[in-house]
């Protein structure tokens, strides 16, 4: 017997207002047909609840409420001198710099001095200019395709940087990609990243969420970056989560990252998340070629009800790779820590080598974290 499951109101408001907000998203008809089926398979799986062993932690069901408007366009008006208020001590990082603002590209906040030898442009131009087999390129996804949450990313992504580095390119500054929240109204952004850095290239990526002080907590942000290494690449990826402002708790960052490494490559990453209400930090990374080396580390500093949640899955689908995963937290209040760490050796992925290590430090009797490392060979 089939049991009808009812849809929530934040999944009927969704799933309702694709249809309505569909014509006004960049892309051509190959782009429109990847949104479709992959609103059609967030309509199928509904949001993640316990049920979903990955989210088991974190019940998205339960905890998105209220549904928010989905951030279509943006015209809020802003200087360089709100955006160095919200990046705070990050507007001291000397680093080329590209920014959005509640979803979308803003090229007067934006500077790409330093940027030499690498393509940079928004993802919504590039949807709205390619041709249909690019853009439908573009609006793909390299994560797991039983995941709501990308699927969702991948229906309302309104933007974000694309980024190709060229072969033996060596950045001399980092690349700042800032997402801003701003505005007195909460809405659901949805935004997405793709880069490409060639062979023998190195590149350090900075990822900022921030938030104009005096903005909405009510913000919901579905972010998702993929990154492809090709053989003998560097690259450092810092993502750095910091939306501090008056009742956090009613805000939701949903964040996933999709690495693939060529061989001998080598990729660095670092999360911060601080402050951000509902939290959830995913991370996919894939060797594609033997020699490939991986570092992940993150510290996660809850407060209140904050609820963050870091979940990764390592898969060593070749010989001869290393991995590294170091995550610490500091917990206050009734904040919540989890870390999921699992870590795949295929068949023949010979001489793998991996560590991990997740520790939280408690402040609170009434502070929780959990955790849940995981090996499958």
């Amino acid at each position: 017997m089939n049991v009808a499951v009812m849809k929530t109101k934040v999944e009927q408001a969704l799933t309702e207002q694709f249809e309505r907000v569909a014509p006004r998203l960049p892309g051509g008809d190959a782009v429109a047909e990847a949104r479709r089926e992959a609103m059609g398979r967030f309509a199928a799986l509904g949001l993640p609840s316990r049920r979903v062993e990955e989210w088991k932690y974190t019940d998205l069901r339960n905890a998105l409420k209220e549904p928010l408007t989905v951030a279509v366009d943006d015209e809020t008006r802003l200087t360089v001198a709100d955006l160095i208020v919200a990046l705070g001590p990050l507007a001291h990082l000397d680093a080329a710099r590209v920014v959005f603002v509640n979803g979308r590209h803003r090229k007067d906040l934006s500077n790409l001095d330093g940027a030499a030898g690498i393509e940079v442009t928004s993802l919504g131009a590039a949807l709205a200019a390619a041709q249909d087999k690019v853009g439908r390129a573009l609006a793909g996804t390299t994560g797991p395709s039983d995941d709501a949450v990308l699927q969702l990313n991948t229906a309302y992504m309104t933007d974000g940087a694309v980024v190709r580095v060229g072969d033996g390119v060596a950045l001399e500054k980092p690349l700042m990609v800032v997402f801003l929240r701003a505005g007195a109204e909460g809405r659901f952004v949805a935004t997405r990243n793709v880069v490409s850095v060639g062979r023998g290239a190195s590149a350090t990526l900075v990822e900022a969420f921030v938030a104009l002080p005096g903005a909405t907590a009510d913000g919901q942000h579905n972010a998702a970056t993929e990154i492809a290494l090709g053989d003998g690449a560097r690259v450092t990826h810092v993502k750095i989560a910091a939306e501090t402002g008056k009742d956090q708790g009613r805000a939701a960052h949903l964040w996933n990252a999709m690495a693939g490494l060529g061989r001998d490559a080598t990729y660095r990453g670092f999360q911060l998340s601080q402050s951000l209400g509902l939290a959830r930090n995913q991370i996919f990374v894939t060797y594609h070629g033997e020699g490939g080396k991986l570092d992940l580390s993150g510290l996660f500093l809850g407060r209140g009800s904050d609820h963050i949640d870091t979940t990764l899955v390592v898969d060593h689908a070749v010989p001869h790779c290393e991995s590294r995963e170091l995550y610490k937290g500091v917990l206050d209040g009734e904040a919540k820590g989890i870390f999921q760490g699992k870590v795949i050796v295929r068949p023949d992925a010979q001489k793998s080598d991996g560590k991990q290590m997740a520790q939280a430090l408690m402040l609170s009797p009434d502070a929780e974290f959990s955790s849940k490392p995981e090996l499958e060979i």
